[in-house]
C-alpha cells in the first residue's frame, strides 16, 4: 500500500477504513484529491480488500471546500483542483467493492457530495453533526456535476429548496429526506460502518459489483459520462465576474474576523 500525506489507511482482516486526515478540519484541497483517488484505485485493485470505510475524525468528517486557497489559485492551479475534485466522484462512483460512508462532524458542501457516491452513509446525531450544500450564504457557485449529484439523492425541486435556503441536515433530518441511510450516536457510526460493511461483503464480489453498476446507472451517467474539463473551466469562467468575487472577498474577510 502507498503511504499518503493527506489520509490515513488502516488495513483490517479483510477491508480498510480510508480515514481523512488533512489539517484540524480535513479541508478538502488538491492534495488530498490526489491521495483519495490514489487510494481509492489502489484499495479496488487489492484483492486482499473486499470493502472500504470513508470516515473522517470524531469530529470533523471534512468542513468542505479550502475556500481560502480555491482564492488564490491562479486559472491552472483552479482547473486542476477541480478537474481533482470531480475524478475522485469517478473513483467513489466506479469503486466496485462495498464503500460506507462513516459521518461524524461537520460535512457541509463539497463534503456531502463525496459521502453521497459511497453506496451507504451512516451519520451521527447531534447538531455538530450536519450535511448539506450551504454555498449561497458564501455566494459561491455550485459546479453543474456537483448539482446533479445532490438532485439525483433529493430530488431536483427539494435540492433545489434547500440550497436557496443553504439549509444544512443533522442526522435525523438527512435521514428522514434520504440523504444518509443511518442516524446512530457518534460512538457508534465506525462499529456500526464495520458491522454493517463485513455483512456487504459476504455477497459474492462479482455479483454486488454487476449488481452496483445496473442500479446506480443514474448517478454513473451523472458523474461518468461528462467532460469533467469542460465542466471545471466552465465553473472558473463563471467565478471571473468581478462583482460575484468582491461578494465572496466580502465573506472570505468575514470569516477571518470570527
Amino acid at each position: 500500500m502507498q503511504s499518503y500525506t493527506t489520509i490515513q489507511i488502516h488495513k483490517k482482516e479483510n477491508y480498510a477504513i480510508l480515514q481523512l486526515d488533512n489539517g484540524k478540519v480535513n479541508a478538502i484541497n488538491t492534495p488530498l484529491l490526489l491521495d483519495i483517488r490514489k487510494a481509492l484505485e489502489a484499495l479496488d485493485a487489492d484483492p486482499d480488500i473486499k470493502g472500504a470505510i470513508l470516515a473522517g475524525r470524531p469530529n470533523a468528517f471534512s468542513a468542505g471546500l479550502d475556500v481560502m486557497s480555491l482564492a488564490t489559485m491562479n486559472e491552472e492551479e483552479s482547473i486542476h483542483f477541480w478537474e481533482s475534485y470531480m475524478y475522485v466522484l469517478q473513483a467513489l462512483v466506479r469503486f466496485s467493492k462495498p464503500l460506507v460512508c462513516a459521518i461524524t462532524g461537520y460535512a457541509p458542501a463539497g463534503a456531502t457530495i463525496l459521502t453521497l457516491c459511497t453506496d451507504y452513509r451512516i451519520m451521527a446525531k447531534g447538531e455538530k453533526h450536519v450535511v448539506g450544500m450551504h454555498e449561497f450564504k458564501m455566494h459561491m457557485q455550485i459546479p453543474e456535476m456537483l448539482c446533479d449529484v445532490y438532485a439525483y439523492h433529493l430530488g431536483e425541486i427539494r435540492a433545489w429548496k434547500a440550497v436557496q435556503q443553504a439549509e444544512l441536515f443533522n442526522s435525523d433530518q438527512a435521514l428522514a429526506v434520504g440523504l444518509v441511510d443511518e442516524s446512530v450516536e457518534a460512538e457508534e457510526v465506525l462499529p456500526r460502518a464495520e458491522t454493517y460493511l463485513k455483512k456487504r461483503i459476504l455477497t459474492f464480489p462479482k455479483v454486488y459489483a454487476q449488481s452496483k453498476k445496473y442500479f446506480r446507472k443514474g448517478l454513473y451517467k451523472i458523474v461518468m459520462d461528462r467532460d469533467v474539463t469542460a465542466i471545471a473551466k466552465q465553473t472558473i469562467e463563471f467565478n471571473k465576474d468581478p462583482e460575484l468575487q468582491a461578494k465572496v472577498v466580502e465573506f472570505m474577510m468575514s470569516l477571518k474576523k470570527k
